[in-house]
């Protein structure tokens, strides 16, 4: 049997209920319009939160639809409720035959009570309270990136790079660099050894010294 466009375009507007309605599941009503015959316009529903049946008839913007074929195709995100109250976010898109005429709605209502009550939820799970320690605190471990600013800090400040400071010079930075913790790290003898441009040995023999600073 040969279908006529109008019975088209409902026959996969029923495929996209059923897909989105599986997809979306369980918060999302998602539901198909035959605009043709308003008084039971419902011909597919998937995730009836409202109640609604097929066979039931067509809202208010449907009829909008119905009567005036300049409403535009797509509202989206308005604000709506279901028949026990809870809030809705609401998407009606209408389906034109190639004469321009309405045909079809497909509608998803998002039940947006549960969000909400999620999102208050972690709004006051990730709450912080600034006043509730009095120093700044890191959770990140040193890395070796921030062992090699630092010894490049180190050099800056005296106008120079690692490879230029004098051999004091380098005993202070590895010192320094040892104060901080950061020459705990796997690996740090032989990146400072490398950014001073000396042989390991001599990064622990600096190590081995007494901190003229202590």
């Amino acid at each position: 049997m040969t279908l006529t466009e109008n019975e088209l375009l409902l026959r996969e507007g029923k495929k996209i209920v059923e897909a989105l309605g599986r997809t979306l599941a369980p918060m999302v009503e998602v539901v198909l319009h035959d605009l043709t015959r308003p008084a039971s316009s419902i011909v597919a529903i998937s995730n009836s939160l409202s109640g609604r049946e097929v066979g039931d008839p067509t809202t208010e913007i449907g009829m909008a639809r119905i009567t005036n074929p300049d409403f535009p195709d797509v509202l989206q995100n308005y604000a709506n409720q279901f028949p026990d109250g809870r809030p809705a976010k609401s998407t009606s898109i209408g389906l034109r035959n190639s004469a321009g005429e309405y045909v079809a709605a497909l509608c998803l209502n998002v039940d947006v009570s549960m969000l909400a009550s999620l999102s208050a939820s972690l709004a006051q799970l990730a709450r912080t309270e600034s006043d509730a320690t009095p120093i700044r605190e890191s959770l990140a471990a040193p890395r070796l990136d921030q062992l090699r600013a630092a010894l490049d800090g180190f050099a800056a400040r005296l106008n120079k790079t690692p490879h230029t400071l004098t051999p004091a010079q380098r005993r202070d930075a590895v010192h320094q660099l040892a104060n901080a913790g950061l020459m705990d790290l796997k690996n740090a003898q032989a990146v400072v050894a490398a950014m001073l441009g000396v042989a390991r040995p001599t990064v622990y023999s600096y190590l081995r010294q007494k901190d003229p600073s202590s």
